[in-house]
């Protein structure tokens, strides 16, 4: 069996054995075993990965290999991988680790809660191995299907509208995606579905580029919450529950980001150079216009969701930028927010436990009441800000370095705007640390509480590992994106 097919058939293995599980042991040992399975994988794949490049194989993908579903329309499951791919199986078999921790005492319905966290883990991990347009497609959607009942059972505040909204616009982004497929099947000959195959070719015709390209990257982008049709995320991320909000918004929502560059840009090259100014005022709006709607929240969660409409505007902001550096930032800053994000949702779940609000002017002096989780909470918006030695800075600064080497003035412009998003990002964050953990206890109440328990502890330090970790040391992974962006941009 090729190894990469093991990220699919370990998470089905998962469900069929919580599906047999009869009590909570059970149900929790599944979870730890089968996603430290999962983590073990990803890093052995990337150990290989890195090993394999350096021997010499100079292949776009490696682990190749192909099994045909439909023959009639040429679907079938084709997998494959390179850095940006390998990349983004690392970081999701972290935040699945760490997410089976957070979510240790989770109840009611504990097995139902973990049946459909896994099959959105799967559906995650599928669609980062496969190189065919239809089953790619087909993962999006079983990541997707998940959400409405885990936000909508087991979310919070306005979770039914929370779910339905969330579910009714990435519906329709996903229908102007299934249309950008077709086009690129149909105008490439429909002689193929391999995303390799169809950008080898390169054959479909600049109109059809013209109309499919938008609908494509409109498609993804929805779900990298590109503005205006980002509102589905905050009332998404408010809602869910703790380990739901870090696997939205630290992995679903790179797929967007994901599709943009490996489908829409790549397979559309002309377009993406003719149409891409359009998407990049948009994405410039994200940036700032996320930043500055974080300042005015008074709930913790919704200010860290804005943060990630600002921070994942930023991706698809670095990848219409077209440059080699900005391209590697982009996946930089993917892999730095899916990790920050995740620690913040972490954070703010354990927190809301314990407190049982959100609202930052209901919180104060939780320093001295719960020292771990609060230096946790530091650490993290440090790294939001983008303090040097953690993850937040290296990806911000590689994508403001690599968007300013475009020479024109317009780009140079939106560069300028999108930059000022860091200080803004400054101001809420250190207002929100400044309020919450020091000052004077707001809540009498509050004295009572206790600290991380041990679960918890053991979920925040890996995401803190992994975000000091990618800002301390990020050549290696840099370098492995680096040539993995390079055939993507040859095309453009």
């Amino acid at each position: 069996m090729n190894i990469l097919s093991l990220f699919v058939v370990i998470p089905l293995v998962m469900l069929l054995a919580l599906w047999l599980s009869r009590n909570i042991r059970q149900i929790r040992g599944v979870m730890v075993t089968g996603s430290s399975m999962i983590l073990a994988l990803a890093i052995y794949l990337t150990i290989d990965f890195i090993a394999l490049r350096q021997a010499g194989a100079t292949a776009e993908m490696l682990y190749t290999d192909s099994y045909t579903w439909y023959a009639p329309l040429h679907i079938a499951y084709s997998i494959g991988v390179d850095g940006i791919s390998v990349a983004m199986l690392l970081l999701s078999s972290i935040i699945v680790f760490t997410g089976t921790f957070a979510s240790w005492k989770l109840k009611p319905l504990t097995k139902e809660y973990f049946l459909w966290f896994t099959l959105l883990s799967l559906g995650v991990f599928g669609f980062f191995i496969c190189v065919d347009l239809f089953t790619m497609f087909m993962f999006y959607e079983i990541a997707l299907i998940p959400m409405y009942l885990l936000i909508g059972v087991w979310g919070s505040g306005r979770k039914e509208y929370a779910a339905m909204k969330l579910t009714l616009m990435l519906m329709g982004g996903s229908a102007f995606l299934l249309m950008g497929i077709l086009g690129i099947y149909f105008g490439n000959g429909a002689t193929t579905m391999n995303v390799l195959e169809i950008a080898a070719n390169n054959h479909i015709p600049h109109n059809w580029q013209m109309v499919f390209f938008p609908l494509t990257f409109l498609g993804f982008g929805v779900l990298g919450a590109l503005f205006p049709f980002h509102t589905w995320s905050p009332d998404g991320h408010a809602s869910a529950p703790t380990a739901v909000s870090m696997l939205h918004a630290g992995v679903l929502m790179k797929l967007g980001g994901y599709g943009c560059f490996r489908i829409a840009m790549y397979l559309m090259p002309e377009a993406a150079r003719e149409l891409g100014w359009i998407f990049l005022i948009l994405t410039t709006i994200s940036v700032v216009y996320g930043a500055f709607s974080a300042v005015v929240q008074t709930d913790l969660k919704y200010i860290n969701a804005y943060s990630s409409v600002s921070h994942c505007g930023l991706v698809l902001f670095a990848l219409l930028m077209m440059t080699q550096t900005s391209c590697t930032g982009a996946v930089l800053q993917m892999l730095s927010h899916g990790l920050m994000t995740a620690l913040f949702f972490a954070l703010i779940g354990m927190i809301y436990g314990r407190t049982h609000t959100r609202d930052v002017r209901q919180m104060g002096g939780l320093m001295k009441i719960m020292p771990f989780l609060s230096v946790g909470y530091v650490i993290a918006g440090l790294a939001n800000l983008g303090l040097p030695g953690l993850s937040g800075f290296v990806a911000e600064m590689t994508v403001f370095v690599g968007s300013f080497q475009n020479n024109d003035p317009f780009h140079r412009i939106c560069t300028i705007i999108a930059c000022t998003s860091i200080v803004i990002t400054a101001v809420y964050i250190l207002r929100v640390v400044g309020k919450i953990l020091y000052g004077k206890v707001q809540n009498p109440e509050h004295l009572k509480l206790t600290d991380a328990t041990w679960d918890e502890r053991f979920a925040v330090i890996c995401l803190i590992v992994a975000v000091a970790g990618l800002g301390l040391a990020p050549f290696w992974i840099s370098n492995l994106i680096h040539e993995s962006v390079a055939p993507i941009l040859g095309n453009l």
